[in-house]
């Protein structure tokens, strides 16, 4: 199985990166900065490291990246600096997803090729009924208007969601929506939900990175668990904060 990671020098992206090594797998990545990934990663056989700015790559570019991957995820955030979040490109995520997707149809795989997104638990599932009280409403309208990264979290997935749908032959998703983030040192016990269990602006919970990474992992490499979450936007969250 070969999956392109997008992201992968990230803080969940490296973890997501390794997580699929170490499950065997072989592993593309695009990346502007091929030395900050770990040198353990830069060296493994079954690693094959793109030195590129993802939107700086044609449309034949990308799609002949893309070909022969059984599978794509991204990890593509903004940093939690000015620059990150109101310098170009604001739309990163969204961007990428679209043209990444775009890149996909453009081979007319024989079989339909797993997109797993990484996005957040602020981000509302409307397909899905998610009810959020008026004052929720109101400061993640304010949210959106102030802060880029929402909004591009927001339309990435509704890439996934209302341009591509849950119907396509030859793609499909997944959006993985974690609640705020934290950096543990191990995979620990956590719990998967079809949607939030609290509040994320109010009564955020907490999920590790590697906890993630290992969902991200495990969706990708079995096919029982993306069947069980295809054309979903599953929560992540720490068993113990998930109550």
């Amino acid at each position: 199985m070969m999956v392109l990671v997008v992201g992968a020098s990230g803080a969940t992206g490296q973890l997501l990166v390794e997580q699929l090594l170490d499950r065997g797998l072989k592993v593309k990545v695009i990346v502007r900065a091929p030395n900050a990934l770990p040198d353990q990663q830069r060296n493994h056989g079954t690693l094959t490291v793109i030195h590129a700015a993802l939107l700086d790559l044609t449309d034949a570019q990308l799609a002949f990246h893309v070909k022969g991957c059984d599978a794509v995820a991204s990890c593509l955030g903004h940093n939690p600096s000015l620059k990150g979040m109101y310098g170009l490109p604001r739309m990163l995520v969204s961007e990428a997803t679209h043209r990444l997707c775009r890149a996909i149809k453009a081979n007319d795989p024989e079989k339909p090729v797993r997109f797993a997104l990484m996005n957040t638990a602020g981000n509302q599932n409307r397909d899905a009924s998610e009810r959020i009280n008026f004052i929720e409403k109101c400061v993640i309208g304010v949210i959106r208007i102030l802060l880029p990264p929402h909004l591009d979290n927001e339309r990435a997935a509704d890439v996934l969601r209302t341009q591509i749908g849950p119907y396509d032959e030859l793609l499909e998703w997944v959006v993985v929506r974690p609640d705020s983030l934290t950096n543990e040192a191990a995979v620990t016990d956590y719990v998967v939900h079809p949607s939030p269990i609290r509040s994320a602006i109010f009564d955020p919970g907490k999920t590790s990175r590697v906890n993630v990474a290992h969902f991200m992992a495990e969706l990708i490499a079995d096919a029982a668990i993306w069947r069980t979450w295809r054309g979903q936007m599953p929560v992540v969250y720490n068993r113990d904060v998930a109550a």
